[in-house]
């Protein structure tokens, strides 16, 4: 079974995400959107389009919980309740959370480190 296919966003906290926004745009050129994040849509014609998204939030965001770390990072997987199944028969610590928002169905897992 194929697994993961890409990356489909990178969260992380942080101290002031408005301005590390601003930063990000001035310096590095993000086209940084109003709700602080970025898109990144790729494709090709030997690749599915997509997109990644870049997104800082606050320090004391609920939504990373349970894992008290300072990211996440969603892959793109080919076959997400597929994955979630094969993940728990080999053990892994799999959230029984999903969430679906348009073509973005999210699966949740905490490594050993709780991240």
């Amino acid at each position: 079974m194929k697994r993961v296919t890409g990356i489909g966003g990178i969260f992380f906290k942080s101290a002031d995400p408005k301005s590390l926004g601003v930063w990000y745009r001035d310096h590095l050129g993000l086209d940084v959107t109003d709700w602080g994040g970025a898109i990144f849509q790729w494709g090709g014609p030997e690749s599915p389009p997509g997109m990644t998204i870049w997104s800082p939030f606050a320090q004391d965001t609920k939504y990373m919980e349970p894992s008290s770390a300072s990211f996440m990072i969603n892959f793109r997987v080919a076959d997400l309740d597929a994955l979630l199944a094969t993940l728990r028969t080999e053990g892994c610590n799999v959230i029984d959370k999903t969430e679906t928002t348009g073509q973005v169905w999210l699966g949740y897992r905490l490594r050993r480190q709780q991240n």
